[in-house]
């Protein structure tokens, strides 16, 4: 109810309070004439209080007659009306007074008067009717004890202590348990009329730091509240309240003492209404006294709405005409000297900070009432800040860090309920020489990140819009155009209407009806202008804009208060010629974070002027400030703004050409459509991006570009641009790409803009900010941004985004963890976008952008290297990974592959072995190996590994679900000669076919000597299975001395061809004289050296006859020998003479392949396999006969070389709060009633596979890296929601998936068989059906799960509908395989200990809400029973909620999706490119789902000290086999081991 109609039909008081300042003046003693009347009061009064027990003991009073109480009475409320002068009298008299005020006590003191005890209410009456004389202004004096100075202070000080004492003893009084109603009317009435004399007239010096103003008002509000419980004051009694609270209005004692009674009362209330669970409203213990005890809740109810409403609506405070248009201040103004109209009395210069004070109070009570948040600060630094010289204690309401323990703070209300400093100003002095009020000293001192969190039992906007809407509204406007017509408008109807009879009775001798030419047409002073009143209005639109925020999900909000509160921010938008940002536009930016998040109907009229606020907040580095004394947070204001960005970025491309009304009604054909402002859009994120300092907003920002070129690249990928072309301006005029670097351009994309928006507030104007030439951007880059472009084309927004976060990224944001992961995320979504025609240089220039920034993080000094910096150098390897896999192209490029080259060099071994130019270069094997840290060469080996093994053949054959090949012994074996039909070979045999060695200490070699079924090529062959840090991969090499091509063999099988007929002539056989030297040695004489050669006969000489003989005696016998060898030739059948068939020998299947493998690729040169200075041989060979191994070998298998993590999505109906509710949503009968956005955000997350021919991830160990070959065929996916199990991904039979070359992410949808249960388990794996029990058991394994030790997912790519994954043509008679798989236990056995908790997948959890709010009451320790993989045992800890990131969305009306992010407190939690508050579009809503999922596990994993890379954890395995199960053998020993076996 208004307030001007509460007490329509209800008469004042205020004709009371005037007769009884008169009666009280009307004694007997003044009728005498001199010193007489004085002298007798002296007399009589001195003696009267030398009974009192002050200066001797007390005594009975003397006063037995009520006559001769009366009359004594008298005389002593005509002492109380003596000059100032007879201090001692006055004193006298008002401790007599206060004496017999005991009378009201239940035990009244002994000099009380018999009469006055026998009856206290009627004498109480009466002496508080006489205090009255005590506060009236005496005849000439006019308060001279306040203001005339030539009393001197002494006297001031005594006569306002005599009146403390009046106003303590009436305060005791009040307590009295006797007091009747008149008594208490009485009493109110007093308090009201001193009040008035007090407060009513102008201030002249000190009136508000002085202590009886602020002590009057105060006793006045306690003494009223008191009576609300004893005696409720009647509604005459409230409306002469109202009426005398609008006469003080000139002093901010008021207001503050208003805000008090206001702030106690609404804690209470609160309290009662909402319950303990609502935030608790924090006040001043002395304030919270305030509030009797014994108070029912009904009267708190009533006593708070009329309280409230005592001093009128607020916004009569900027009208210093209507402030001052009161009979005594009009009064006064007549009485001075110099001739001023009213409302230019100094006074009133305070009334901005008043005015700022009533609304920073209502305010407060809109804050309690949304229950929004904080912690408490100190009051010491409230009082720092009150003694700065600037008034901002005043403005303290929101102060602090949020945090749920408690709402609005003690310390942020000191400056609303009292004045810590002096507030008023000399007369002389214009108060706009003092710094004026800034609502932002504290308000902007809240951090968005934890920014004020509301109840969720707050009420209803339009609750609170009822109660505060029409004051808020009224000071949101104020200084607009149509609050000055409507003042003008009121001043007119005033100047009409009859002066009210009630107020002139009170007027003295100043009639109300005289001509109103005092206050009208005056002009202000400068100190009371509108615009000096302009921190209370950015105050209240700051209040209104967090209620509208407080909107919940489906509430309603009356279209009238949406209609005024959007001109409110029209008009609050505007921005000024002077290009400065004032406090309302500030506010407003500061406090509609979540404006365009919330489904307010119409909020997009308001895009164009919200774009124009964030083009003057956000570009600039240094916000200038309309008024320079105001203190702002600008990083927190930036940070305000950057959220209303984000939230805006998505409308363009989804409301493309749909136009936006001018909310001002301007000409329909100035409208401009959404699609115009992206490039506005995109110009602030870039120049944003381009100045912001902060790391958070800079976060922010990141994943705001990158959701722009996502949806970009989107867009054109899905719809045809061809209509938003010719719609829009031309390429020349709106370039985005120059925008980045010239002035020009901006100022052509200004002009052309210009004639989009008209002359309304849409208008893009010449005011279009953009980046000037920046040290960031070398010349080459600028004329290469000069050509022109396809405008707002996804391959702008492409190159324009890489040059910037590259440039920034080296020159800014290297220092910087967050920000540098952040910017590698960009960058790393950037790669893997398909954007059309992109060109390769601009690709190549980001690697090598990267491949610098590594250079420079290794180059710094060593106290520089932290953990932290090793975090970015692993994200930047990781980066290059991403660009070379997705543009494999840049490796033929040889200056990219040098550049990249050399990166993995510095990150393997710490230095490159090409140095500074004239600098030799260093040889690899000279090198002393140093790398920056482990991490770091573990990331460069990984990228060495990618570039070498995986770009430009990534996915295999096999699919993306696997690295490796799928091949391993048994199932190489069943394709062998050797291969028992008769029944399967287990594992076990299969290994013992092989033979096993180590090289490397890293790699192991398993040798199959036996061909594969090729019985017809005789060809020696080896199948070789290695297993490496990065996988397993299987080998089939032939021993060739031609390639197959021109070898002769390719047809096998093909019959004998024969060959040509021999010729029968027998040849000649001629004889020849064979000769041993030349001919004419004998010529050659002989030398020295011709005889150290001891001739036969010289021999026979030396050596004896015996040998002689016998050596002669061979010789002959062999010369024999060989005659008769010669003539059975002659005369044999085989004899060259004879004709004869050749028949080749058979073909020879027994080859020492091994050997020969191992001797041609150089691990059995003779002399080097010595051990090598690590202390480990070129070749290890292994035992496959101890017990174990097999099993070892198994257990490596499942080591995997990517990283793999687990997404969790569940779906939550508006009020849901249970977590069998939110499962049961998942059962097939209620997927129906799902929203069907829900599971087009489903499908579009990854790829959907069937569990049973699916060889990666799936979520649980239970049903991962298995292919069941038994099952039944099925159906392709439908396009269209199916019901029953075609969408039921819970991990049992389907699973949505998605894998790179690094890692793999399973999405599972929980229903009631994910269940798990962990005592029945005994902390085993996964509580889930066992292999052994679905389809008869029927599996394949490719790995066994008889164990869970770490197990990293093999990935996969999507699978063509209907087809079985390839296993490189071996699928053939896979099924005839029949394994009895073992069910899942708890390892027992310590063979594999690389494991650690930081080192099994990430759980991160999805939840689309229906309703927003239903996200503070998400059961997360509920649903984690939901959620299990089956490898919780490795944990050391129990996964709680709080250690979990949950991504939540929520479906729009307008068909957008809103984004929040929850996780853990920490450094590097949050990831890009979503970002908390964020609103995207559906197209694009999986994509960065699921980028944003990778990078949370990524960044967690960059942040645990214990966390190993996979591939480092396949090594360390090697190197356990390698000391379980190596044999020691020596070289010699180990080639007769090869030999022999």
């Amino acid at each position: 109810m208004p307030e001007s109609k509460m007490y329509t039909e209800w008469a004042s008081l205020s004709p009371v309070i005037a007769s009884n300042s008169c009666s009280a003046q009307n004694c007997v003693l003044n009728k005498f004439q001199g010193s007489a009347g004085k002298e007798v009061a002296v007399a009589i009064v001195k003696q009267l209080a030398s009974n009192l027990g002050i200066s001797q003991p007390a005594e009975p009073s003397n006063l037995i007659t009520d006559q001769e109480v009366l009359w004594c009475m008298d005389v002593l409320c005509y002492g109380l009306s003596l000059p100032l002068s007879e201090h001692e009298t006055i004193k006298d008299c008002v401790n007599v007074y206060c004496e017999w005020m005991t009378a009201l006590s239940p035990v009244p003191r002994i000099s009380v008067p018999k009469p006055i005890v026998d009856d206290p209410n009627t004498y109480a009456r009466k002496i508080i009717n006489h205090f009255h004389n005590l506060f009236v202004p005496r005849p000439g004096e006019d308060w001279a004890f306040l203001y005339q100075e030539h009393l001197g202070a002494d006297t001031i000080n005594r006569q306002a202590v005599l009146c403390h004492r009046v106003l303590r003893t009436l305060q005791n009084a009040a307590v009295s348990q006797i007091l009747t109603r008149e008594t208490w009317e009485s009493l109110l009435l007093f308090l009201l009329a001193i009040n008035e004399v007090l407060l009513a007239p102008p201030t002249i010096k000190d009136d508000v730091g002085d202590q009886l103003c602020e002590r009057v008002l105060s006793v006045l509000f306690e003494v009223w509240l008191l009576a609300c419980v004893r005696c409720y004051p009647s509604p005459s009694l409230w409306k002469t309240l109202q009426e005398s609270c609008q006469m003080w209005r000139h002093r901010i004692a008021l207001v503050e003492q208003w805000n008090r009674v206001n702030l106690a009362l609404t804690a209470r209330l609160i309290d009662f209404t909402y319950g303990a669970a609502f935030p608790e409203l924090k006040i001043l213990e002395e304030d919270a006294q305030l509030i009797p005890a014994g108070m029912s809740n009904d009267c708190i109810a009533q006593t708070w709405y009329r309280f409230l409403r005592v001093i009128s609506n607020p916004t009569s405070l900027c009208q210093p005409q209507t402030i001052s248009n009161t009979p005594r201040f009009m009064q006064h103004i007549l009485t001075m000297t110099e001739t001023i109209e009213p409302c230019q009395h100094p006074c009133l210069l305070i009334l901005p900070q008043i005015f700022l004070k009533a609304i920073k109070g209502i305010s407060s009570l809109v804050d309690a009432f949304l229950g929004i948040l904080q912690n408490a600060t100190s009051e010491d630094s409230a009082n720092a800040a009150g003694s700065s010289g600037t008034d901002t204690p005043a403005n303290a309401p929101t102060s602090g860090a949020p945090s749920r323990l408690s709402g609005i703070t003690k310390g942020s209300l000191i400056g609303l309920t009292s004045s810590r400093i002096s507030s008023s100003q000399p007369a002389a002095s214009p108060i706009s020489t003092q710094p004026p009020t800034s609502i932002f000293t504290s308000m902007l001192s809240l951090t968005h990140e934890n920014r004020a969190v509301m109840a969720a039992a707050r009420p209803k906007c339009n609750s609170i819009l009822h109660l505060f809407g029409e004051w808020l509204f009224d000071a949101a406007h104020i200084g607009t155009e149509a609050w000055i017509q409507n003042c003008k408008k009121q001043a007119s109807e005033a100047s009409r209407r009859p002066s009210s009879m009630i107020m002139d009775s009170r007027k003295g001798s100043l009639s109300l009806s005289q001509p109103t030419s005092l206050n009208e047409n005056a002009e202000m002073p400068p100190g009371l202008t509108i615009d000096k009143f302009e921190s209370g209005r950015a105050e209240a639109i700051g209040a209104l804009c967090r209620i509208f925020c407080a909107k919940k999900t489906g509430e309603e909000i009356l279209p009238v208060y949406l209609a005024r509160f959007y001109v409110a921010l029209q008009q609050g938008l505007r921005i000024p010629e002077t290009r400065e940002c004032e406090e309302t536009l500030a506010s407003i930016l500061y406090n509609s974070s979540d404006l365009f998040r919330l489904d307010l109907d119409g909020i997009q009229v308001l895009l164009p002027s919200f774009i124009a606020a964030l083009e003057l907040v956000l570009p600039e580095k240094e916000l200038k400030m309309k008024s320079q004394t105001v203190v702002i947070n600008r990083v927190e204001l930036r940070r305000a703004s950057i959220h209303i960005l984000i939230s805006m970025l998505a409308l363009p491309l989804h409301f493309q050409t749909l136009p936006i009304r001018d909310i001002t009604g301007g000409p329909m054909d100035k409208m401009i459509t959404f699609a115009q402002l992206k490039p506005r859009l995109i110009n602030i994120l870039m120049n944003a991006l381009q100045v912001e300092t902060d790391a958070q907003n800079t976060h922010m920002l990141l994943g705001g570009l990158l959701l722009s070129v996502q949806d970009s690249v989107t867009f054109e990928e899905t719809e045809h641009t061809g209509e938003m072309v010719q719609m829009s301006p031309p390429a020349s005029d709106l370039n985005l790409l120059s925008s980045a670097c010239s002035e020009k351009s901006a100022c052509s994309i200004a002009s052309a803009s210009s004639s989009l928006g008209g002359n309304s507030t849409a208008t893009m104007g010449n005011e279009f900010p953009s980046l000037s030439i920046s040290d960031d951007f070398p010349a080459e880059f600028l004329q290469d941004l000069e050509m022109p472009s396809v405008y707002d084309s996804a391959h702008a927004l492409f190159v324009r985004a890489t040059y910037l976060v590259c440039h920034r990224l080296i020159s800014s944001w290297k220092t910087d963890l967050n920000v540098s992961l952040a910017a590698l995320e960009l960058l790393s979504g950037l790669a893997r976008m398909h954007i059309k025609d992109s060109d390769a240089l601009e690709c190549k220039r980001a690697v090598k952008w990267i491949c610098d920034y590594i250079c420079y993080q290794c180059s710094r000094p060593t106290p520089s290297h932290t953990k932290d910096l090793h975090s970015t150098i692993v994200a930047a390897f990781q980066c290059i990974s991403a660009w070379l896999m997705q543009h494999p192209y840049l490796l033929q490029d040889k200056e990219c592959l040098t550049t990249v080259l050399e990166v993995v060099e510095l990150g393997i071994s710490g230095t490159k072995s090409v140095g500074k130019p004239g600098e030799s270069p260093k040889l690899k094997d000279e090198k002393e190996l140093k790398p920056v840290s482990m991490r770091v060469r573990d990331a460069a080996e990984s990228l060495l590994t990618v570039i070498l093994e995986q770009v430009g053949y990534f996915p295999s054959e096999c699919g993306a679900q696997s690295l490796s090949s799928l091949l391993d012994e048994e199932t190489l074996m069943k394709y062998c000669n050797s291969y028992p039909n008769s029944g399967p070979m287990n594992h076990e045999a299969a290994v013992q076919k092989f033979r096993y060695f180590v090289t490397e200490n890293s790699t192991i070699l398993a040798l199959l000597e036996e061909p594969l079924g090729n019985d017809q090529d005789p060809q020696p062959t080896i199948t070789l299975i290695i297993r490496g840090p990065f996988g397993r991969h299987t080998w089939t090499m032939q021993l060739r001395h031609l390639p197959r091509s021109k070898s002769g063999t390719k047809y096998h099988h093909a019959p004998n061809p024969g060959r040509p007929v021999p010729m029968n002539d027998t040849p000649m056989r001629q004889e020849v004289d064979q000769k041993y030297f030349p001919d004419g040695v004998e010529k050659i004489p002989p030398c020295v050296a011709d005889y150290s050669i001891p001739t036969l006969e010289d021999v026979v000489l030396k050596i004896g006859n015996e040998s002689t003989k016998l050596l002669y005696q061979l010789l002959e016998n062999q010369t024999v020998y060989e005659k008769i060898a010669w003539a059975e030739t002659d005369n044999s059948l085989d004899s060259l003479g004879h004709a004869q068939e050749a028949i080749p020998p058979p073909v020879c299947h027994e080859f020492q392949a091994a050997r020969l493998f191992l001797s041609h690729f150089g691990f059995l040169s003779i002399g080097e396999n010595a051990k090598k200075e690590s202390g480990s041989p070129l070749l290890t060979l292994l035992d496959t006969k101890k017990s174990g191994f097999p099993a070892e070998i198994q257990n490596f298998d499942r080591v995997s070389s990517r990283t793999y993590d687990t997404v969790y999505v569940f779906y939550v109906k508006a009020g849901q709060t249970t977590p069998i509710e939110i499962i049961d949503n998942m059962s097939g009968d209620n997927f129906h009633t799902l929203d069907p956005h829900f599971w087009s955000m489903l499908l579009s997350l990854g790829w959907r596979v069937n569990v049973d021919e699916h060889a990666g991830w799936t979520g649980a160990t239970s049903t991962s890296w298995q292919i069941n070959q038994n099952r039944q065929p099925e159906g392709e996916f439908q396009p269209q929601i199916q019901t029953g199990d075609e969408m039921n991904f819970n991990g049992d039979k389907r699973v949505l998936y998605w894998a790179d070359v690094n890692g793999e992410v399973a999405f599972v949808v929980p229903n009631h068989s994910n269940r798990f249960d962990l005592e029945a388990t005994d902390g085993g794996c996964q509580s889930m059906p066992t292999s052994s029990t679905i389809d008869g058991g029927q599996f394949v394994y490719e790995r066994s799960v008889s164990e869970c030790p770490p197990l990293e997912a093999i990935p996969t790519r999507p699978i063509p509908l209907g087809q079985k994954p390839r296993t490189l043509s071996l699928d053939i008679d896979r099924s005839q395989a029949k394994i009895e798989p073992i069910a899942p236990t708890r390892r027992r056995t310590g063979a594999s200990k690389v494991s650690s908790a930081g080192q099994t997948s990430s759980k991160i959890f999805l939840v689309w809400l229906e309703s927003y709010e239903d996200h503070l009451t998400f059961p997360m320790d509920d649903l984690l029973a939901y959620c299990r993989t089956g490898e919780e045992y490795l944990q050391t800890t129990v996964t709680r909620a709080a250690d979990c990131h949950i991504i939540y969305l929520q479906a729009l009306s307008s068909g957008l999706l809103r984004v929040r992010l929850q996780g853990p407190p920490g450094r590097m939690n949050f990831a890009t490119p979503l970002v908390d508050g964020m609103v995207v579009s559906r197209r694009v809503v999986g994509n960065l789902v699921r980028q944003t999922a990778y990078n949370m596990a990524r960044r967690r994993r960059l942040d645990n000290d214990t966390y190993q890379p996979p591939h480092v954890r396949r090594r360390l395995k090697v190197q356990e086999i390698v000391q379980k199960y190596k044999v020691d053998l020596t070289e010699p020993e180990l080639l007769a081991h090869l030999f022999k076996s």
